[in-house]
């Protein structure tokens, strides 16, 4: 009987799984899906690896699709797609740790109350997040439940990179930059580990760009600052997310708009960013295909912030080696990545057009003093790693590329 790790990223109205086959110390991708439309009409789609990919609508005769049943849904598909194979662990992206929480841990019912009452931190994210969770325990009751966490990789920074202005007693209790997306640049510092090892030992910008989008400056393997704090609302524009704001804009909402908390909450996370600005849509490829001017000043802001801030974080780290672009955006948006990338031969980064335009790997000229990169992320591998590593499994330290 096989031993798999099923992965599993639950948001609002989706939960994204992958099935890995954990032998030998290695992971090998067995299959990957998706349920989109919980809570409504809620869609499956999966596709064993190289197999035919399964679509079918979930039936809500007799209630609403719910996350529990949701992942029942997945363990019937996956007894008949993956008959003889035993769940031995389950891993959960969860994105938001606090400040306790800087590594995977085993899932009790004391760290999962922890975990809950981080809720108002990640609003869009942790309640969800957690009902994968539950809902998991539930589904595969013999199963060790691994919360991994999006803010982990960034629990060592310095603090100064840790802070905000505010008297220390606010830090005390847990106001801090925590950055996210930590799982995204976990894995891809592992495959420069692997691939790259002389880069990885220096000083690395990789910019996860996608309907969440952030960078973060890595040093020797560590991270040392990132655009996103306390909560995923900073740094860069994103897909409905505001990005950075001034905190007068938030006080003027309430004292002249005379908006509740919740309302800000729905206009910074849910209706800014890209569909805030472009009044169209919050996804890129829209925006391109789009001859409106409101698509295309969204662009131009999205670009100009990341430029901003890849200019920052170098000068954090006191130089670059190179740079890595990743994420939806980053790994497939030619014409945004020229426009983030180009007319930066000042700053050391010389960008073989031609490639970039092919998606190649190593976008940047020979002999350019910082490397650019596209590296594809998979959080989903990270996960599957960090829980065969809690388990004792043996995975090694980088994910196994079948």
């Amino acid at each position: 009987m096989a031993d798999i790790i099923l992965t599993i990223n639950a948001g609002s109205s989706s939960v994204k799984f992958s099935a890995q086959q954990i032998a030998e110390g290695k992971l090998t991708p067995l299959a990957l899906g998706q349920i989109d439309g919980i809570g409504g009409r809620a869609t499956f789609s999966a596709k064993k690896t190289g197999g035919e990919k399964a679509e079918f609508e979930l039936d809500q005769t007799h209630a609403r699709i719910d996350h529990r049943m949701a992942l029942s849904a997945v363990l019937d598909w996956m007894d008949g797609a993956l008959s003889g194979s035993n769940v031995v662990g389950v891993g959960h992206r969860v994105v938001h740790g606090g400040p306790n929480f800087s590594q995977p841990i085993l899932v009790t019912a004391e760290n999962f109350a922890a975990l809950k009452a981080l809720e108002p931190l990640a609003p869009l994210h942790q309640p969800y997040n957690l009902a994968g969770v539950a809902a998991a325990v539930e589904t595969f009751p013999k199963a060790a439940q691994v919360a991994c966490f999006d803010t982990a990789f960034h629990r060592r920074h310095p603090f100064i990179a840790d802070t905000y202005a505010l008297p220390r007693k606010y830090y005390d209790e847990g106001v801090r930059r925590y950055g996210f997306h930590g799982l995204s640049y976990e894995f891809i510092h592992r495959i420069l580990r692997y691939e790259e090892p002389v880069l990885a030992r220096g000083k690395v910008i990789v910019a996860h760009l996608g309907n969440g989008a952030s960078l973060c400056a890595i040093e020797a393997g560590k991270s040392v600052a990132s655009t996103m704090g306390f909560t995923a609302l900073d740094g860069l524009p994103m897909g409905t997310r505001c990005g950075q704001l001034d905190p007068g804009v938030v006080l003027y909402l309430m004292a002249e708009k005379k908006m509740t908390a919740d309302q800000i909450t729905d206009l910074l996370y849910r209706n800014s960013g890209l569909k805030g600005m472009s009044g169209l849509s919050n996804d890129m490829r829209d925006l391109e295909a789009s001859g409106e001017q409101s698509a295309k000043d969204a662009i131009a802001y999205f670009v100009s912030r990341v430029r901003r801030e890849i200019g920052g974080l170098s000068a954090v780290l006191g130089g670059l080696d190179c740079i890595v672009m990743t994420g939806g955006i980053g790994e497939n948006a030619v014409n945004v990545r020229k426009a983030i990338l180009e007319k930066m031969e000042w700053f050391g980064i010389q960008i073989d057009w031609e490639a970039n335009a092919r998606n190649e790997r190593v976008i940047s000229e020979k002999g350019s003093p910082t490397v650019a990169l596209i590296l594809k992320t998979d959080e989903e591998r990270m996960i599957a790693a960090h829980t065969a590593e809690l388990l004792g499994l043996k995975q090694p330290l980088v994910p196994a590329i079948s």
